[in-house]
């Protein structure tokens, strides 16, 4: 089983050639032609004849149709899985996983949301057909497309599996909710909260609460700081200069 494991592994490519290196390998008609058709697919792709898809330890990225996503066997906890059964963790260490972060992904919990993106304190609902699944760039929904039916026909629809790249629904909007006080900008998978002028985000990363402008003393005598700014004032003897920071 190794054997054949280190001859299927052999059979991969994982850089492009350039067009100054475009040559033909025995059994094909046009030389040249397995260069410009790498060159195409894009790296970690196998050669003809060992079997066909990506190189292992890697996957199709969905939407560019290339393998140039990896695989981490064991999960990356925290962290994020950088290279086959490789994973780099959030304190800058690297290893074939990371321990999880405490609290919890939504209503599913560290088992679902950590293993490549960690964890991320967002709900995540797919929609009815499709299913949760962990992928490299983390809990993606997928599913399965049907087979419609012949019109007329009392035969049930066939399911038929999806072949490739798993079918990805377009990216829930949680925005949509009100999940932020202030401006919320929706991510893949997720979504962040922003606040305005003079205000920021407080520790539940949704609300928001005012910013104590005079932390930064910007004033030279007396700062007194108020909702979304502050205001400077002067010792007795003293009147502001113009500026309305300095006195005189």
């Amino acid at each position: 089983v190794m054997l054949v494991e280190l001859l299927f592994q052999a059979a991969c490519v994982s850089l492009l050639l350039s067009s100054g290196q475009a040559r033909g390998y025995p059994g094909r008609k046009k030389p040249g032609s397995f260069a410009v058709e790498r060159r195409r697919g894009g790296p970690h792709v196998c050669f003809p004849g060992s079997g066909s898809g990506c190189c292992p330890g890697w996957m199709l990225s969905p939407g560019s149709g290339k393998c140039t996503l990896p695989l981490c066997s064991f999960g990356c906890g925290g962290g994020s899985c950088v290279a086959p059964n490789l994973c780099l963790c959030p304190d800058g260490e690297q290893g074939i996983t990371c321990p999880d972060p405490p609290g919890t992904c939504g209503e599913y919990g560290c088992d679902l949301a950590c293993n490549h993106g960690g964890c991320q304190e967002v709900a995540r609902v797919c929609p009815v057909g499709f299913s949760m699944a962990e992928t490299p760039t983390g809990v993606r929904c997928t599913g399965e497309r049907r087979r419609e039916r012949p019109h007329g026909s009392g035969q049930p629809q066939a399911r038929i599996p999806n072949p490739g790249v798993p079918r990805v629904p377009p990216d829930i909007d949680e925005c949509r909710s009100g999940a932020c006080e202030g401006l919320c900008v929706n991510t893949e998978g997720g979504f962040v909260c922003q606040c305005g002028p003079g205000r920021e985000l407080a520790t539940d990363r949704r609300s928001c609460r005012d910013m104590d402008e005079c932390q930064a003393t910007p004033c030279q005598h007396r700062c007194e700081n108020s909702v979304g700014s502050y205001r400077c004032s002067c010792r007795p003897g003293y009147q502001l200069h113009g500026n309305r920071h300095s006195c005189l």
